[in-house]
């Protein structure tokens, strides 16, 4: 078999094609040169390449395969790996937006393909660009919680991920050849990274400015949104969609107990937990989950939205509810709530949660009974877990 070399130059088009953008010299803005775009480059690489880590762990956390054993410490790893999951992605958005204003004079670069190597380079470039805009966009509508599409949100933006870091790794490895020649090997006559390119142009801001006031759109988008994760800066965070300390009990409510169909049910005086392990089954009223050793324990719930905050919650042990029906010490332990028409209705523990002993059943916060929107009569609270993975109106605990 023949093998076609990678660079071997394609036939030029006719030259009566080349107008407008297409013609020679039609950009002369200094800054749309490749050491700009390897400069903006690499720290959009390096935000894209923090999101799409974090997000993968934020997957696994909620869609545990079989053969992962995720840890219940530290308690508060969820809330940073998922605020950074989405400071990045906000922070992403003016990088990339920089990124396309300095590449996109070669969206009519001449001729349009040049080799194999140039197609393959611009199919890169082309699922990239499509792949994260989607993932920007949809992930910004998904902190507001709107979703006007009718996919489903989460396996879509995660399969998408991995479209957007495989089609990163082929433009890496196609540009490898430009990316070494600008930080690698350039000599004494390579310009400063401050500097603009030695073309004679003089159109548009330098390089060094540039730089400042994409630092500056970064800083400012970050520091809008971050104090929904970072408490302390929330009030310097006025696009933050929540905030810590705001809702029932200072804490920020996504979905209501009207909105979850669960009012009837909570209210009802019958309420009862049923907890099965095998042929033991233990039923128990609110006031006798009350008459039973409480503990107190200080733990952030942190949702896939990036928001967070701590609490003070208090409850019976889940490991003691467990003892009490004789549970195997290796369980797993399947939750049920009241809620409807929810794909985390059912949520399930294995032994690294409901052994710890800051996994509670927890029937108050903040020194006082649990709130209907927060979980009332009970909920789950657990150290290192994903917020709609801390099931509320708890209805049944079944031992796996």
């Amino acid at each position: 078999m023949r093998r076609i070399p990678v660079d071997v130059p394609l036939p030029e088009p006719p030259a009566a094609l080349r107008r407008g953008p297409l013609r020679a010299e039609a950009f002369r803005g200094a800054l749309h040169d490749p050491r700009t775009a390897v400069v903006v480059g690499r720290l959009l690489g390096t935000a894209f390449v923090v999101c799409f880590l974090t997000g993968l762990l934020s997957h696994l956390m909620q869609h545990q395969p079989s053969w992962l054993a995720l840890p219940s410490r530290p308690a508060w790893g969820y809330r940073v790996t998922q605020g950074l999951h989405v400071a990045t992605g906000i922070a992403a958005v003016p990088l990339l937006l920089v990124k396309l204003w300095v590449v996109y004079p070669r969206l009519f670069a001449w001729p349009p393909v040049r080799s194999v190597r140039h197609a393959l380079e611009r199919l890169s470039i082309a699922v990239l660009v499509a792949a994260a805009l989607f993932e920007l966009i949809s992930g910004l509508i998904n902190i507001v919680q709107w979703y006007p599409w009718r996919f489903p949100f989460v396996p879509v933006h995660y399969w998408i991920g991995w479209v957007a870091t495989g089609a990163l790794a082929v433009h890496i490895a196609v540009q490898l050849p430009v990316i070494t020649r600008f930080w690698v090997e350039r000599g004494p006559e390579a310009p400063a990274p401050g500097d603009g390119p030695r073309n004679g142009s003089t159109d548009g801001p330098t390089r060094r400015g540039l730089m400042a006031a994409l630092g500056a759109s970064v800083g400012v988008v970050t520091l809008a949104t971050v104090g929904q994760t970072v408490s302390p800066l929330a009030k310097a965070s006025p696009l933050a969609p929540r905030r810590p300390g705001v809702g029932p009990q200072r804490l920020p409510v996504n979905r209501t107990a009207a909105h979850a169909g669960v009012l009837d049910v909570i209210r009802d005086p019958a309420w009862r937990l049923t907890i099965t392990s095998g042929t033991t089954v233990l039923t128990l009223s609110r006031d006798e989950l009350l008459a039973m050793p409480q503990h107190t324990v200080s733990l952030p719930i942190a949702c896939v939205e990036g928001w967070s905050a701590s609490a003070t919650w208090t409850g019976v042990r889940v490991r003691d509810l467990l003892d009490r029906v004789g549970a195997p010490k290796k369980a797993t332990l399947r939750v049920i709530s009241s809620e409807r028409f929810s794909p985390y209705a059912v949520m399930e523990m294995r032994r690294e949660y409901t052994r710890d002993p800051l996994t509670l059943l927890a029937l108050g916060v903040n020194g006082e009974p649990l709130h209907e929107d927060h979980g009332y009569p009970a909920r789950i609270i657990a150290p290192n877990r994903p917020g709609v993975l801390q099931t509320k109106w708890v209805a049944a605990m079944e031992v796996v």
